[in-house]
């Protein structure tokens, strides 16, 4: 699933018959056109199909259902609005006779306290209570409001359907993922080791390829295509490539990423991890790194080493974010500063993680082994400060489980001299979360994403998809 920028919502309004209908018809008024507002679709029972098109009973609640139920491959997720007391099992019988495992989230409406007469009067602090009470008994797990109650038409509510619009993609993106993983893990590694099993219970499923296809594939090109000039033309562009470098060089990496992203596309991969050494650079003759950052940049997240939970990793902060994402390493200590770490790689950061305009070149720490004739494609350069989110999922054989980790922290502008890709971050107690990654068995690569979308992926995690999580602070 690429980052999806448009959604579609099934809209429940509830109303209870011992209140006023026209409270049910005036929250509609404001909720589709806000809806719309803010880029979305909906599916919503028409206003003639009960009373106000609200769903108050039984009866109403099938109706409802089978609307949704008809609609299922367009629903992301459900939004219920709460105008007064509503009717629980209305609503609840909505939702499950309709079959739909998508997020929901229920909100309800102030009264005013001028208004409430027995002709104006609301009570949905109350209904809401009793919705919320009977998704509980029935098992169904929801997405509650910032406040209890709030008025329909304020900036809070669509705040809360900002954030909920980011649940949905990524539970619903989790779900349905497709990882392709491409070649061998490094003999050397056996900390990026995953089970596949674990991760298709659920719903993430491993689509694994030789290494020697995509390169059979990349020797195949034509140097006259041209996918191939257009290949050339992107990375020439993408990045400041020494001109000492021989042409060759470039040709031989646009292959390379063509290869992979024809493998990709014609497997329907949402995010790649590639065996990035050492096979590629004897048998090929470069390094990957500047396939899987142009990847990135383009919402397809690609990590490093075969890390197929590194790679889902990518994947939920970009459907978090909308934003690319980044694999690095826990790597070294910053002094004495006992807050500040160096991540690096080698790299694959996209573009947009760098400060400065990146460089191209050869593996350094890699191309003193492997050769620096052999291991062009690097990604170099320093990351611009500013906020970032950082994640990491782990499967746990011996458990049979999902575990995770989960903060946020900054990329600071403190020099520091080291070649490859270079993010002096900054993280609240970081010893007591170095403490928590060695304990527990995480590897050493950690995701990371621009911006603060740790309350998206919580949300995510602990109410729909049930994974282990610590959430760091």
């Amino acid at each position: 699933m690429a980052y999806k920028q448009k959604l579609t919502f099934g809209l429940i309004i509830g109303t209870r018959d011992i209140f006023s209908a026209k409270l049910g018809l005036a929250a509609r008024e404001i909720l589709l056109p806000k809806i719309e507002a803010m880029g979305h679709d909906y599916v919503i029972l028409p206003v003639d199909a009960t009373v106000s098109g609200s769903v108050d009973n039984y009866e109403d609640g099938k109706k409802c259902a089978k609307l949704f139920s008809d609609n299922r491959d367009k629903i992301d997720g459900i939004i219920i609005v709460l105008p007064n007391f509503s009717n629980e099992l209305g609503i609840v019988n909505a939702i499950k006779l309709s079959g739909l495992n998508v997020p929901i989230l229920v909100q309800a409406m102030d009264d005013d306290n001028d208004k409430v007469d027995v002709y104006s009067r609301r009570d949905a602090f109350c209904g809401k209570i009793s919705v919320c009470n009977n998704f509980y008994q029935y098992g169904i797990p929801f997405t509650d409001t910032t406040f209890h109650t709030y008025p329909l038409d304020s900036e809070m509510f669509e705040n809360d359907v900002k954030k909920f619009a980011s649940v949905c993609r990524v539970v619903n993106g989790l779900r349905n993922a497709r990882i392709g993983a491409i070649g061998a893990r490094p003999a050397a590694f056996q900390t990026v080791r995953a089970s596949e099993k674990i991760l298709q219970a659920t719903g993430i499923t491993v689509v694994t390829v030789d290494l020697s296809e995509i390169l059979g594939a990349a020797n195949k090109v034509n140097l006259q295509s041209a996918d191939l000039k257009l290949k050339l033309a992107e990375i020439k562009d993408y990045g400041k490539i020494a001109t000492t470098v021989h042409e060759d060089k470039i040709i031989r990496q646009a292959k390379f990423g063509l290869a992979v992203e024809n493998w990709l596309a014609a497997n329907e991969i949402d995010a790649s991890t590639i065996e990035c050494w050492d096979s590629l650079q004897h048998n090929y003759g470069c390094a990957s790194c500047l396939t899987m950052s142009m990847l990135g940049e383009k919402l397809m997240p690609s990590a490093c080493e075969v890390d197929i939970a590194g790679a889902v990793s990518m994947y939920t902060l970009m459907l978090a974010s909308g934003g690319a994402p980044a694999l690095l390493d826990w790597n070294n200590n910053f002094g004495t500063d006992r807050n500040k770490c160096v991540c690096t790689h080698c790299s694959n950061y996209p573009k947009s993680f760098m400060k400065n305009e990146l460089t191209i070149g050869s593996l350094d720490v890699l191309g003193t082994v492997l050769g620096q004739e052999d291991t062009f494609g690097a990604v170099k350069g320093k990351v611009a400060p500013g906020d970032f989110s950082f994640f990491r999922i782990s499967t746990d054989d011996t458990k049979g489980i999902i575990k995770s980790y989960l903060g946020q922290g900054k990329f600071t502008q403190d020099p520091y001299g080291m070649d490859g890709g270079i993010a002096v971050s900054q993280v609240d107690n970081l010893q007591q979360l170095l403490k928590y990654i060695c304990k527990n068995g995480f590897e050493h690569h950690v995701a990371m994403v621009r911006g603060g979308v740790s309350d998206i992926i919580e949300e995510s995690i602990e109410t729909y998809l049930g994974w282990n999580l610590y959430l760091h602070k």
